[in-house]
């Protein structure tokens, strides 16, 4: 039977791609992780960009301090995608494969143009207009924020989770605060159903800081594509993907499938009923 592939890309800087390829592999795929600088390598000598993620069907951009958030978090490797990578992605992208970017991916993502990626004018996706239509930026506290959060997944396109799921899962960053460009993009976003989770709190209602940790427009806490196959979050479903990762599994029994393994299990089941 053929093995469902993915790709954990790394640099300078990122520090949650061990948790990440280990959540991929238990979640029944067949998990790399591999510094950019080799896979940049490998665009030397005429080859084929469309190659580069030829033998993988998820693509997951993991959480950490990429070049060390110099200039912005995010913003350095969003730079390397959208100057060096951006044909080999959008050939990736185009055979219907899966992308995931978590806390700093996520940053890099829509500093890379990947994401919202809103449709225009009905002509299809815009995945890079040049034009910011959405950034992360520093958390209304002016300082890093780590607790762990509930979330209610929103969209009915997302293939990683459920319309009307609820997650617990931990946050850990200080440039978290999800803003639109302005109201248009937001009921754009609304409208195309891709806000994916909001912050809430443990009643699953909206609700200020600390249940939403940044100050987020609206409680998002990560947005997906028109397609529903790039996702982008601020939390870390890598960091619950083992029972004993719940900060109370000892008051309130195992999780038997914890809430973020639940995201990788989705999108290794679509890549076998879909790609393989």
């Amino acid at each position: 039977m053929a093995k469902v592939k993915a790709l954990v890309l790394r640099t300078a800087g990122t520090n949650c791609d061990w948790e990440t390829e280990y959540a991929l592999k238990k979640a029944g795929a067949e998990a790399q992780r591999l510094h950019i600088q080799r896979l940049l390598e490998r665009t030397v000598g005429g080859n084929n960009p469309a190659n580069l993620f030829r033998d993988y069907h998820i693509l997951v951009l993991p959480g950490g301090f990429t070049y060390g958030d110099d200039i912005a978090a995010g913003r350095i490797l969003a730079n390397i995608l959208r100057f060096h990578l951006r044909e080999a992605l959008e050939h990736f992208l185009g055979e219907g494969k899966l992308m995931m970017g978590i806390c700093n991916g996520f940053q890099t993502l829509v500093k890379g143009g990947l994401l919202p990626a809103l449709y225009q004018n009905g002509a299809g996706p815009a995945r890079d207009s040049g034009l910011p239509e959405v950034t992360l930026t520093f958390n209304d506290s002016n300082r890093f924020e780590a607790r762990w959060i509930h979330l209610r997944a929103c969209s009915s396109k997302s293939v990683y989770v459920e319309e009307g799921e609820s997650l617990y899962l931990p946050v850990a960053h200080a440039e978290g605060k999800f803003v639109p460009r302005d109201d248009s993009t937001l009921q754009r976003l609304r409208d195309s159903s891709q806000i994916v989770f909001r912050y809430v709190d443990e009643g699953g209602d909206g609700a200020g800081y600390p249940h939403n940790p940044s100050g987020s427009v609206e409680d998002i806490a990560g947005i997906c594509d028109p397609t529903g196959r790039i996702l982008g979050m601020m939390p870390h479903p890598e960091r619950y993907v083992e029972p004993y990762q719940h900060p109370n599994w000892s008051r309130n029994g195992l999780n038997k499938e914890p809430d973020g393994l639940r995201l990788f299990l989705n999108a290794v089941r679509y890549v076998k009923k879909n790609l393989l």
